[in-house]
């Protein structure tokens, strides 16, 4: 890699925006460190390449063109591989690609995160263990009306404008 360590990939990262360096307890931070900390050591590294929500903003933005978000992919894949993640995320990621590939159960899940949310404990939510981002952080609240409902409900709307 050619990096010039500009920080034009830290200043565009939602991620990094919003929970700084420290979080990354690494000696590289942002999503240049997310590839370059795991070289150092991949076991001790192996949540960084999970510290991103794979927007592409970094790659985007790199003044030497290094396909950051790629990279960030493959090591994934990589920790994935290795077995290096715990089990509740394994069967995190293998419920929410079956939610997320099959839309009759994406909608229901839509449906049911309100109510659920609304329900749950609050040492639920915020349980170290389950949700260690929550420690510092509140959960923003559930929308009343999904993107779909809102569309569906005025598609009908501005199909009739073009008329």
């Amino acid at each position: 890699m050619k990096c010039i360590r500009c920080g034009a990939c830290m200043n565009t990262c939602p991620v990094y925006r919003r929970s700084g360096g420290l979080s990354y307890g690494a000696t590289y931070s942002g999503p240049i460190g997310v590839i370059l900390d795991p070289t150092f050591d991949e076991f001790k590294y192996s949540e960084l390449p999970f510290h991103s929500t794979l927007c592409g903003s970094c790659t985007d933005v790199c003044r030497v063109r290094i396909d950051i978000s790629d990279q960030i992919y493959k090591w994934r894949k990589v920790t994935a591989n290795k077995g290096y993640l715990p089990l509740a995320k394994r069967l995190s990621f293998a419920v929410a690609g079956h939610v997320f590939g099959n839309p009759d159960a994406y909608h229901a899940a839509q449906k049911l995160a309100g109510p659920a949310m609304e329900m749950a404990p609050h040492f639920l939510l915020y349980n170290r263990t389950l949700n260690p981002w929550g420690r510092d952080r509140e959960i923003p609240g559930i929308a009343k009306q999904t993107f779909r409902e809102w569309y569906l409900e005025n598609r009908s709307n501005h199909d009739n404008d073009d008329k």
